[in-house]
């Protein structure tokens, strides 16, 4: 079965090798971090800071990184930003074939659980207004960082501010947890529909 795992220093070797040494999102400009000290103390506070998606043969397919908005310093230097200072932020995510489409879907979802899970008020990410007809390898591979907006617009995403095409776009979880839910089950009924995958199972709770 295809699984879902956090992302903390003991999975962030099998993430993808672009993800072990990055600190963009942990430094300001002009500014660089230790990351495993920004590691052990994220984990103290927070726990997993993200997800690493395997599929049925332990192969990797995607991963994600996201927690508390003020553990990434560097997204209040970004157009249309600051994230606010109550939402879980999703910084990136990456997929490792770009035939699988639904491994982003599968991210997002589980980060949506696991921010209400967590008592955060909201998710929020940055997002991109790309015009019609773009191919999904630039929306989805292209940009690691910047979402499409009319696929966060599928989870229940509305845009809180824009810079030009990037917005941050954010997600309530609270009231609008009804929605939520019919949104995950539209997602994962075309998900499997179309590609005949179950649903990933979430790494037991300590």
């Amino acid at each position: 079965m295809t699984r879902i795992v956090g992302l903390t220093g003991a999975t962030l070797p099998t993430a993808p090798t672009v993800c072990h040494e990055c600190v963009f999102w942990q430094s300001p400009s002009g500014r660089t971090v230790d990351k495993r000290r920004w590691i052990r103390g994220t984990e103290e506070e927070w726990g997993a800071w993200g997800t690493v998606y395997y599929d049925d043969d332990g192969r990797l397919l995607g991963s994600m990184q996201c927690g508390p908005s003020d553990l990434f310093p560097r997204a209040k230097e970004l157009p249309a930003g600051p994230p606010t200072e109550d939402a879980v932020l999703v910084t990136c995510a990456y997929l490792v074939d770009s035939s699988k489409p639904w491994v982003m879907q599968s991210l997002f979802l589980t980060a949506i659980g696991e921010a209400r899970d967590k008592g955060a008020r909201a998710l929020e990410a940055f997002s991109y207004r790309y015009p019609d007809g773009e191919s999904s390898y630039e929306r989805f591979r292209v940009h690691k960082t910047v979402f499409p907006q009319d696929f966060l617009a599928d989870f229940g995403f509305r845009v809180l501010r824009a810079s030009g095409r990037v917005g941050l776009s954010r997600l309530e979880l609270g009231g609008l947890q009804p929605v939520v839910e019919g949104k995950r089950e539209k997602v994962l009924r075309v998900v499997k529909e179309a590609f005949g995958v179950p649903e990933p199972i979430p790494a037991p709770r300590p």
